[in-house]
């Protein structure tokens, strides 16, 4: 895909990341790294470069690896089931050493993007709120985090029919 047919598709149309097959999935990708640049740039408006560039990387994760890379989902269908799943299961098993510093960038990031989304009219306020709540939600992913790493024997199961799934 060239740079003109990323112009002459709108970044904001939840219709472009749609994803029923491998074109789709590289398409959307690419498109939202085009609107994760866009998104970094509303953050460098409010935030230190730094503060901004580790909330895009944050975004970034959660959207290209986990929503259209391993959900295959679109990023826009974002809510706050979807952020306690990856925040309080997919993360933890897919990071080779899960921690709270990283998660709480990567939830830093997904709570502004979600705000970003909610200024572009793509969520509203009500679905804003209850991703930010669940990006606030720190005690909880800390326990998720320590009891995977206390696991003994079979007790993966219970540990993963414990987290909500998307």
């Amino acid at each position: 895909m060239t740079n003109d047919t990323h112009s002459s598709l709108d970044l904001f149309n939840p219709s472009n990341y749609q994803i029923s097959s491998l074109e789709d999935e590289v398409r959307a990708d690419q498109l939202c790294r085009e609107l994760l640049k866009t998104f970094h740039q509303h953050l460098q408006q409010e935030d230190e470069p730094l503060i901004a560039g580790s909330k895009a990387a944050g975004a970034d994760y959660f959207l290209r690896d986990y929503m259209i890379d391993n959900r295959r989902a679109n990023i826009f269908s974002l809510n706050a089931t979807r952020v306690r799943a990856f925040a309080g299961n997919w993360y933890i098993i897919s990071t080779l050493e899960a921690n709270m510093t990283e998660l709480q960038d990567i939830l830093a990031g997904i709570k502004s993007f979600a705000r970003f989304c909610t200024l572009k009219s793509l969520l509203d306020e009500d679905q804003n709120a209850e991703i930010a709540h669940a990006c606030d939600d720190i005690d909880y992913y800390q326990g998720r985090i320590e009891s995977f790493q206390n696991l003994v024997d079979d007790g993966y199961r219970d540990w993963d029919l414990a987290c909500p799934n998307d």
